[in-house]
């Protein structure tokens, strides 16, 4: 492989193996930008046919380097590293080996991954302690700031932000109405219905009517409400304070003075307290509706079904399941915002959050209807 144009822009290279597997390379003339594609090619060739364990650059009858020949002594030293051969360029000007000394061998050497340490079982069991301990902390943090927050507006109604606290409320209750009515009232046909099947062998279908205003006053009414709405709208609010906290605007209200607990979370939860009982009451109506269907179905009037369900319930049961709602209505803006505000950075932190409030909220609402499930029953109610 010999080039020998005589051009003042031109370059060549000669090629030679050695015994002894050392390839000797001598080039001459101007490596730039025009010269140097051509010799690069070259090079490279000869050293992948010749494979040898050093490389001896012959560069004294070079007259002008760039930065693109140094490129390509880079570049061969690169490739001879990699086979683990030595590589040498002799006769290089000063004023070009100084160019090329710019670009050591280290800066260009492919960073060596440390394989991850394996984690012994008293380092888990204290990393996962570590973050139940700081979740704690956070929950109790987020929960005083919020309780501090909820009294200054009772103490100072005149600054809450009454408007935002009805459009919170229009998306918390008017939107979520169809979807409550709506599976409250297969709630309550279905219970009807499995209810009615051992009754009538016993020939107390009537009693029908009891079982369903007790369950859906006292549990299935306020339980399947604060489910869907936790479902909608717990995910709406950490999506929203979450992406607030992404894009910084969190920040942002921090360094204005202003308490983003106050400021954002505050008409959430009073929006919320309002709208859910409400609610409550609504999911109850269509509940008894949907059972009232199945008992005229099987030959019940009307009135007879009314008169029982008056009979069987009373204004403790019904305001029972309404009082729990407000607890639920709690938890479920509570816990959607306190996800939204301890959102991390990064495209799927505002996923993990939104997931995370979904389903610590219907934890956290079972939970607590469990606990005035005894609560009610050694009180007697």
């Amino acid at each position: 492989m010999n080039y020998a144009p005589n051009q003042e822009h031109s370059a060549s290279i000669y090629a030679k193996v050695n015994e002894g597997e050392i390839l000797n390379l001598s080039i001459d003339g101007r490596l730039d930008s025009y010269t140097t594609g051509k010799i690069w090619k070259e090079a490279v060739l000869a050293l992948e046919h010749s494979s040898p364990k050093n490389i001896i650059i012959d560069a004294s009858a070079i007259n002008y380097c760039d930065g693109t020949g140094i490129a390509l002594f880079v570049r061969l030293r690169e490739l001879q590293e990699k086979t683990g051969g030595n590589f040498e360029v002799r006769g290089l000007a000063d004023d070009f080996q100084q160019l090329l000394d710019l670009f050591p061998p280290k800066e260009f050497q492919e960073p060596q991954l440390e394989k991850p340490k394996e984690t012994t079982f008293p380092e888990e069991v204290g990393s996962v302690t570590l973050e139940i301990w700081q979740d704690i902390r956070a929950n109790i943090s987020f929960i005083g700031e919020s309780v501090v927050a909820l009294f200054y507006a009772l103490i100072n109604p005149w600054q809450v932000r009454w408007k935002d606290v009805f459009l919170v409320a229009e998306k918390v209750g008017v939107n979520a109405f169809s979807i409550v009515a709506v599976i409250n009232f297969i709630i309550g046909l279905v219970l009807a219905y499995q209810s009615a099947i051992p009754a009538k062998r016993y020939g107390g279908t009537i009693f029908v009517a009891d079982l369903l205003v007790l369950s859906i006053f006292r549990e299935l009414g306020p339980l399947m409400t604060a489910i869907m709405v936790n479902g909608r709208t717990s995910s709406a609010f950490a999506a929203e304070l979450g992406t607030m906290k992404v894009n910084e605007e969190i920040d942002a209200l921090t360094t204005m003075g202003l308490d983003p607990v106050r400021f954002l979370v505050t008409p959430k939860v009073i929006a919320a307290i309002f709208m859910i009982p409400i609610l409550t009451v609504f999911g109850d109506l269509f509940g008894l509706i949907g059972g009232g269907v199945v008992m005229l179905s099987l030959g019940f009037p009307v009135v007879t079904y009314v008169n029982e369900m008056i009979k069987a319930a009373t204004y403790i049961d019904f305001l029972g399941g309404v009082f729990k709602s407000i607890f639920f209505a709690i938890i479920i803006a509570g816990v959607g915002c306190f996800e939204g505000l301890r959102t991390k950075t990064g495209a799927a932190a505002v996923g993990e959050s939104t997931t995370s409030a979904v389903v610590r909220g219907i934890v956290l609402i079972i939970l607590v209807d469990g606990i005035f499930g005894v609560i009610y029953y050694y009180i007697g109610i």
